[in-house]
């Protein structure tokens, strides 16, 4: 058994528990293992039988916002860990589908009833006389207590773990938590993970774990110092091989020279200056240096492969599609390649917009999978027809049948939506085009040289002047209904909203709002007249596409949605963003997500609702309330992460690494950049015998992202 094994060839896993694991996302034995903990939680501590009414009675509260305040505040149900001596046998009863054992037990006046299902042979084990620790989720039921299936310790076993973290993992439905451990445990069991394949002077220098102890220590922690331990290697090898191997990668396309030439035509306007007077707004100075950085690129020898780094709403597709038609004013063609299907065709409609007030008779053409095969093809006879056409899609322009005739420029939006493959990809759809990649987030320039080390970096940190800064409010819970008012009364005005949760649907062990949940609750709370719609990325593609262009229509007004609309549509009919469970969000994608508002001429407003009472994400919330400049954010952020943040701020969706996070963790990030660097310049394509296992491992990671480059 390796890691590349099926995971239904560990034991206990059948044809259903293996289509469960595949709902994960856990395809192999190596899967499972990268199927990291979300968190970790400890035992709770032990309370005598006799306490267990205290313990739920729990203590007074001290807000004093209700009228009740003086009241304590009751549990109806909570998790805990109850020692008490067995006085009489367990009884067993036959019910009609199973056997069901029930214990009942006392101490002065507080009693607790025992509830176990299928476990007749208990009956032999709680034996009288001798004292247990139950664990489990206790009930009031009038005056006695119950729990059903609770954990049996010994109370010297239990005290002896209180000081272990138990994992909590993302889970599916018909699959515990407590399977995912021991299928886990198997695995950890059944691999020789002894062998490390990162070089021994690396580790000792970064004073890293071994492999074995890590992966060991990320799922079943023996203390918070091995946790720790865990995470620094684990995240050190993420960023180590995502660096690695675009090194290797840049190496093998080092100084590709062009063979393009894009000119000034003499005595002739060009199509992109003449299209620049007839804007009804100036371009920012950082627009037109980024601009004409592009422009030196696009008139040298080398193949140009740049990184424009643009805040939210600095103006970065104008500036991608004037560079579009200066090559095809030189007769070539130009491609550019968007997230989502929504996004491409609102780049095509206000590209072919631009063209017709400027009379310029250039063919554009869009493709994206959601197109008839009649249209396909007509867009892929379009393609070959016209040497000098704007080409814009989604994945379908990297797709084996879209060929292009003349291609000279690619462009990729959302660069860290894409993979470095599917750039490579593009890129040789044509003969050596240029390559340039446009992102809105927000990174400090320190980290942007490490990530995209490959290319050039033009950053443009204006926005237009015309646009009106977000007025941005951090509040709490309890101004639920207050927000709930705010959205009624912007959608009175005509204006939309968006309201953004952290999840999809409930999941155990998250208190966090859920987009399915809250869809419904809105509903319920605003008037009847108002449409609210659900939006996630467990969705069908054609189904997400049709509620976005619905909101961009105003046929919906509030669109309840996870971060997947973080790079969506120009709507600048919304004015309102509210974000549920805003601690839970890194400060650059929160600034990302306010930055879907804004975009019209009305003010726009951003709510985030803070869900904890926790000063530190309230310092973290005030920044945005401080600043709309998002490589300022970005700078502050990092410096508040310290390295015990290990959950609640990820950056999800920057860059898909499993545990590491470039602003939580940029001191790892810049030592495994440095590592790289000095590998590479040793051994820059990993031949050297000492680098065997690991040229295998980056080989696998390549093939991991889908990469096809051969060490």
């Amino acid at each position: 058994m390796d890691k590349a094994s099926s995971i239904g060839v560990l034991k206990g896993i059948g044809a259903k528990t293996e289509q469960l694991f595949h709902n994960l996302g856990v395809y192999t034995v190596g899967d499972i293992l990268l199927h990291y903990p979300r968190d970790y939680e400890k035992l709770p501590p032990i309370t005598p039988l006799s306490q267990l009414g205290e313990l739920m009675d729990g203590s007074e509260d001290t807000l004093g916002n209700d009228a009740d305040s003086h009241k304590p505040n009751r549990l109806e149900e909570t998790t805990a860990a109850i020692a008490a001596r067995v006085d009489k046998a367990p009884f067993v009863r036959a019910g009609r589908r199973m056997q069901v054992t029930s214990l009942a037990l006392q101490e002065q006046q507080v009693k607790l009833e025992l509830v176990w299902f299928r476990m007749p042979y208990l009956k032999n084990t709680l034996k009288p006389g001798e004292w247990f620790v139950f664990l489990g989720k206790i009930t009031r039921k009038g005056k006695l207590f119950h729990v059903e299936q609770p954990q049996i310790f010994p109370p010297e076993k239990y005290e002896s773990m209180q000081e272990c973290l138990w994992p909590c993992y993302p889970l599916t439905a018909g699959l515990g938590k407590n399977k995912i451990s021991q299928t886990i445990k198997k695995a950890l069991e059944e691999l020789d993970l002894s062998v490390d394949y990162l070089p021994e002077d690396i580790r000792v220098r970064c004073g890293l774990a071994e492999y074995n102890f890590a992966l060991e220590n990320i799922h079943f922690p023996e203390n918070e110092r091995a946790l720790e331990q865990a995470r620094k290697r684990l995240i050190f090898d993420e960023f180590f091989q995502f660096i690695l191997s675009a090194g290797i990668q840049k190496g093998q396309m080092e100084e590709v020279l062009n063979g393009f030439s894009f000119l000034p035509l003499e005595n002739q306007e060009l199509w992109a200056d003449q299209v620049m007077k007839g804007l009804p707004y100036q371009l920012t100075g950082a627009q037109r240096r980024t601009l004409q950085e592009i422009r030196t690129d696009l008139r040298g020898r080398k193949v140009m492969q740049r990184l424009v780094q643009g805040d939210v709403g600095s103006g970065k597709t104008i500036v991608a599609f004037l560079a579009m038609l200066d090559v095809s004013q030189s007769g070539c063609q130009s491609a550019l390649m968007a997230p989502t299907e929504v996004l491409a065709l609102q780049h095509f409609q206000t590209f072919t917009e631009l063209c017709e007030k400027n009379n310029l008779r250039i063919p554009l053409v869009l493709l994206t999978g959601s197109l008839t095969q009649k249209e396909k093809r007509r867009a892929y006879e379009r393609m070959q027809l016209y040497p000098n056409a704007i080409v814009i899609g989604t994945h379908a322009l990297i797709q084996e049948r879209a060929l292009y005739d003349n291609l000279a420029l690619v462009i990729t939006d959302e660069q860290h939506r894409f993979g470095v493959k599917q750039r490579e990809t593009l890129f040789l759809k044509g003969s050596q085009p240029h390559i340039l990649v446009m992102s809105a987030t927000p990174i400090p320039r320190t980290l942007a040289i490490i990530l995209y080390g490959d290319l050039d970096i033009s950053v443009m940190d204006e926005v237009p002047a015309k646009r009106l800064p977000v007025k941005s409010c951090v509040v709490g819970k309890s101004s639920r209904k207050t927000s709930y008012d705010f959205l009624r009364k912007e959608i009175a005005l005509g204006h939309q909203a968006y309201v953004i949760c952290p999840l999809v649907e409930e999941s155990e062990g998250l208190e966090a709002e859920n987009v399915t949940d809250y869809a419904q609750v809105l509903r319920e709370a605003l008037p009847s007249g108002i449409q609210v719609e659900s939006l996630h990325g467990k969705m069908k593609s054609g189904r997400k596409n049709l509620i976005m262009e619905q909101f961009a229509r105003n046929e919906i007004q509030v669109l309840v949605s996870t971060t997947v609309i973080e790079v969506g549509v120009n709507v600048p009919n919304a004015t309102v963003m509210m974000i549920e469970d805003a601690q839970r969000f890194g400060l650059a994608q929160l600034h990302q997500l306010r930055g879907r508002v804004g975009r019209g001429d009305a003010q726009s407003y951003c709510i985030m609702i803070n869900t904890t009472d926790s000063s530190k994400a309230k310092k973290r919330l005030e920044i945005l309330n401080k600043s709309n400049d998002g490589f300022f954010i970005a700078g502050e952020d990092l410096k508040l992460r310290g390295p015990g943040d290990f959950f609640g701020i990820r950056q999800s969706g920057l860059l898909e690494f499993r545990l590491g996070d470039i602003y939580q963790n940029a001191d790892l990030l810049k030592q495994a950049s440095e590592e790289a660097s000095l590998l590479l310049s040793e051994d820059g394509q990993l031949i050297l015998p000492e680098h065997e296992k690991l040229r295998e491992q980056i080989q696998l990671y390549l093939e991991h992202q889908g990469e096809t480059v051969n060490l």
